[in-house]
């Protein structure tokens, strides 16, 4: 699930790649990508002024098109504004209750499974009334590789926390996310004090770890690890066909200043939680995502977040 599918993990690929041209044709053919992934332009959302831009990332077992499409695990809005001088990354959990176009009110993440990434898109479009602008999944076996040829990332839990369905205690401080732990950690739901929503913020703060490891001196001047930890990441990632080796040249030259602190995260403002039809699913409140919406279409991010709050705390999770 990282990135790209991550853009956060977008972020330091992009980076990356600017500086390995001579390798860039090895992790180009690496990228799987897929077709028609955008609903129909009519009953699109209109195209942003400017040069922000929106990308839909996801989690999943595996890549696109591998055994058909299951339930997005995870998924998250990266917008990327016109001044290229952050990366935010809007959460969306799993378990809203939505409208999904030709399928009635169901979770948000059944979109995927029923029709993959054009109807996750159109779904996410007709809540949001942002236009995706690139699409971009992860195979979660992605987090595994990349932790490892990265020597693993820290991350700090605020209290002890236990996962009993992996038997894994992780206690208060630092912790070290290598390898498998990297990916049980992320993947955690049960056992944290909000459930999907502290998963959320783990993730990203993970992202935002793996982002700062990758762009670190300590990473660029190994060409060793770089070129393990691009490998990994190339091989884990899907994205939409208009995503060419030279877009990513592109933004990474636009967003050569950017670093992992500039990566900032949220959740789409939630209402509460609830049961349908012996499920639980997350209602979302309507008044506030809209408001956050309409600011990222507008491109109005910093000024939202300054009047609002509402961004989350990724140096210190559950």
């Amino acid at each position: 699930m990282l990135i790209i599918a991550t853009l956060v993990v977008l972020v330091p690929l992009v980076a990356a790649v600017a500086l390995v041209l001579q390798r860039q044709h090895v992790y180009d053919s690496n990228i799987k990508r897929v077709q028609q992934v955008f609903p129909e332009e009519s009953t699109r959302p209109a195209k942003v002024i400017g040069a922000a831009q929106n990308w839909l990332v996801i989690g999943s077992d595996r890549r696109p098109g591998e055994g058909g499409f299951q339930r997005s695990d995870t998924i998250m809005i990266a917008h990327i504004p016109a001044d290229r001088k952050h990366v935010y990354l809007i959460g969306i959990p799993r378990d809203s209750y939505v409208t999904i176009p030709g399928h009635g009110k169901d979770k948000i993440n059944a979109a995927y499974a029923y029709g993959g990434p054009k109807l996750l898109i159109k779904t996410v479009e007709t809540l949001t009334k942002v236009r995706i602008d690139h699409f971009a999944a992860l195979d979660f076996n992605g987090f595994i590789t990349m932790s490892k040829a990265l020597g693993g990332v820290d991350v700090y839990v605020a209290r002890d926390v236990y996962d009993s369905a992996n038997k894994v205690t992780w206690k208060q401080g630092t912790v070290h996310l290598d390898g498998e732990r990297a990916l049980l950690f992320v993947r955690q739901r049960y056992g944290l004090p909000e459930g999907d929503f502290d998963r959320i913020k783990r993730q990203q703060a993970f992202l935002q770890a793996m982002a700062k490891k990758a762009i670190s001196k300590g990473t660029l001047t190994n060409p060793f690890a770089l070129d393990e930890f691009l490998q990994s990441l190339t091989k884990s990632i899907t994205v939409d066909s208009g995503v060419s080796i030279g877009t990513l040249r592109d933004l990474a030259l636009e967003m050569r200043d950017l670093r992992g602190d500039d990566m900032l995260a949220t959740t789409i403002p939630v209402a509460g939680t609830g049961m349908v039809n012996g499920a639980s699913i997350v209602r979302l409140d309507t008044k506030e995502a809209t408001a956050l919406s309409t600011a990222v279409r507008n491109d109005t991010l910093d000024d939202y977040f300054a009047d609002q709050g509402g961004l989350n705390e990724t140096s210190l999770v559950q």
